[in-house]
């Protein structure tokens, strides 16, 4: 098999790998050893439904065939509760490793999953276009330790995202189809020619990637038997069996639930709570716990008012979940009000998403400089770590 080939096939299975450029100017070397794993919760989750405000006499009149009953919430505090799918992670909420930030969102928000979602992966303006995932920035900025199997490894999904455009990221449907594929790599390939230098670069850390992500240990974790519990499995046994990897991604997509919402929603929260359990578990056997944050993210909340089809539209503001042993858990940001929505219906969101990157970083360690630079201008961590 050429290298071509290789490389095509690769894409066909779902792995993708890109390498980063150089950084010159560093500072101080973050903690990369505490581990990021970062949920999208793709198609865009229905905040509204997720962490309810259920003594808000106005979510009840704008939703009255898909509002969540009073009695079934999981109470938080007199005002906010979560969807009943949610109840694994009560115990997290007990034991204050759980923090719920509310109104998540940015200014001049995009009703497009396509856009919308660029602008979260790369951390830009609504009128900002830029090339490289945020993530990406961060590692080219300041870089892994070589040792690393990867910057990042992304399950359930072949679309980089935040590791876009030059980050050492492998993208897997599993391990296994990886390995074997990584076989086919030359990793003592020499070239003049520019090009093929890079692709033999690219095949020299396939196979170094592929060495760090080969499944040596055994886990007694048990993990759903579903899309994102098989997903969570592989990510879990990479980092358990990896010598580093500073990022995680899991996906779980079919949020977008335009129709017939209640029945859907509540089977994606389920897998998604049980998801997060067991993400959590095997953190806790690999004793990788509390040095861990756990968040997730979509690309945008939805509409305020059901619409026609018992479902919900493309929203704006939203509310996201970090996890972790060392998470300061409660409830940050501020809920959005049901009174003042915009012209097309949407709330305004109350805490910039960048904000919440700029947590991500601070688990690291990233000076508040450099956050600045990745982050492109001044964004305070919310406090949850």
């Amino acid at each position: 098999m050429n290298r071509r080939h290789f490389l095509s096939t690769c894409g066909a299975i779902g792995v993708s790998f890109s390498t980063y450029l150089p950084a010159f100017a560093q500072s101080l070397s973050p903690n990369y050893k505490k581990l990021l794993v970062i949920v999208e919760l793709k198609g865009a989750n229905d905040g509204l439904n997720t962490v309810i405000p259920y003594a808000d006499p106005a979510y009840a009149a704008l939703r009255p065939n898909i509002a969540i009953k009073r009695d079934q919430v999981l109470q938080l505090n007199d005002a906010l509760g979560l969807h009943p799918a949610l109840e694994p992670l009560m115990p997290l909420w007990k034991d204050k490793q759980l923090a719920i930030v509310n109104g998540i969102g940015y200014p001049q928000p995009n009703l497009s999953h396509f856009r919308s979602i660029e602008i979260w992966d790369t951390a830009s303006r609504s009128d900002e276009y830029k090339n490289e995932g945020w993530l990406t920035r961060q590692f080219n900025a300041q870089p892994t330790p070589k040792d690393y199997a990867a910057d990042g490894i992304i399950v359930g999904s072949s679309d980089l995202g935040p590791l876009s455009g030059g980050a050492r990221a492998v993208a897997l449907q599993s391990v296994e189809a990886y390995l074997r594929q990584a076989k086919l790599a030359d990793p003592h390939g020499r070239a003049r020619n520019a090009a093929l230098q890079h692709i033999l670069k690219v095949e020299q850390d396939v196979t170094q990637s592929a060495q760090g992500i080969a499944p040596t240990v055994s886990m007694k974790t048990e993990f759903p038997n579903t899309g994102f519990g098989n997903a969570v499995k592989t990510a879990m046994h990479v980092v358990a069996g990896s010598p580093g990897v500073a990022v995680v991604r899991v996906t779980l997509g079919g949020f977008d639930t335009h129709n017939g919402q209640l029945g859907t929603h509540q089977g994606l929260l389920k897998q998604l709570a049980e998801g997060l359990t067991a993400l959590r578990a095997a953190l806790i056997e690999s004793n990788r716990w509390n040095d861990s944050l756990i968040m997730t993210y979509c690309e945008f909340g939805r509409r305020a008012k059901e619409n026609l089809s018992n479902g919900t539209d493309h929203g704006t503001a939203n509310v996201q979940f970090a996890m972790g042993g060392a998470v300061k858990g409660g409830l940050y940001g501020q809920m959005p009000s049901l009174t003042a929505l915009n012209g097309d219906g949407n709330v305004s969101h109350t805490v910039d998403y960048r904000s919440y990157y700029a947590s991500a970083l601070a688990h690291w360690g990233v000076s508040a400089r450099e956050a600045e630079t990745i982050l492109g201008g001044k964004y305070a961590p919310i406090g949850f770590v």
